[in-house]
């Protein structure tokens, strides 16, 4: 059980400067939360920019605008103005302008601590990789009508995206009514997985999930290689909460609290060879 707490933004845990904005951040029960102040005239494309390397912002952004107002432009040219008292939703893809004379202040819970980071386009780099989706959700979908399913599915996706942010997994992107991220720890993408399966049970929802450690190339548009497609490979092995983890994934975690079972070795359409998949045991297996 979470423990009760409290932070001030006046004694933050971490501080950010750049062009025309500054933020505190600070970690409460494992979420971040920040305070930001844009300056008047301070625009993405103009001073982040040039940091980051991408022609829009690809974070996703969710908070409270307290006040000023800030115009955000969508690449495919959806515009709106936020302003007070305004609780928003910015998904990646994005310029944002202070307009008018005063700051922007908000308060930032997604999307807190990446969006000025510089992007590394087509580096390799050795990750471990989640893939989940809803098993069944078309049935669901038809017999739960496109209303109460576009509402279980928002449900399902703040659910999900609280659980990435407790284990510090990174979100490349959603799949339908799955997400891809990545972890810079294997045993936490493990943990993860189950704490979503959990999740989406007491909502009703069953979710698969697959894992993978091995190379993956960043992009500006997300993550590719091999070792995306593997994960693919893998979740399409699982049943209904169940975590299916590659050979590699379980070397990584020798002497770790998790259990597996050895399902044997599987031949991957579209991957060369044979690769062993173990599923992970559910602490009452």
């Amino acid at each position: 059980m979470s423990e009760l707490q409290s932070k001030n933004f006046d004694e933050p845990d971490e501080v950010l400067s750049g062009p025309g904005l500054s933020g505190k951040i600070v970690n409460v029960g494992g979420t971040y939360v920040g305070r930001y102040v844009h300056q008047p005239g301070w625009r993405w494309s103009k001073d982040i920019k040039p940091i980051v390397g991408t022609p829009y912002c690809q974070v996703h952004h969710q908070g409270i605008m307290l006040s000023g107002q800030m115009r955000i432009t969508q690449r495919n040219g959806a515009e709106r103005i936020i302003g007070p008292n305004e609780v928003f939703d910015i998904p990646p893809g994005h310029d944002g302008i202070v307009i008018g004379d005063e700051p922007c202040i908000s308060i930032e819970f997604r999307g807190v601590r990446d969006w000025a980071k510089p992007a590394i386009s087509g580096e390799r780099t050795l990750t471990t990789i989640l893939f989940t989706d809803i098993v069944g959700s078309t049935a669901m979908a038809t017999q739960l009508g496109d209303s109460a399913w576009k509402n279980l599915l928002a449900k399902h996706y703040e659910r999900v995206r609280l659980q990435l942010d407790l284990f510090r997994g990174y979100e490349i992107k959603t799949t339908g009514d799955g997400f891809l991220a990545i972890f810079d720890g294997t045993a936490r993408a493990l943990h993860c997985a189950k704490a979503i399966s959990k999740v989406a049970r007491e909502d009703g929802v069953e979710v698969r999930a697959g894992i993978h450690t091995g190379e993956i190339e960043l992009h500006n548009d997300g993550a590719h290689g091999l070792g995306v497609h593997i994960t693919a490979r893998i979740m399409s092995l699982a049943g209904a909460g169940e975590v299916m983890v590659s050979g590699s994934t379980v070397a990584m975690l020798e002497g770790s609290d998790l259990s597996f079972n050895d399902l044997g070795e599987y031949e991957l359409k579209g991957v060369e060879g044979r690769r062993r998949v173990f599923k992970v045991m559910n602490d009452d297996e």
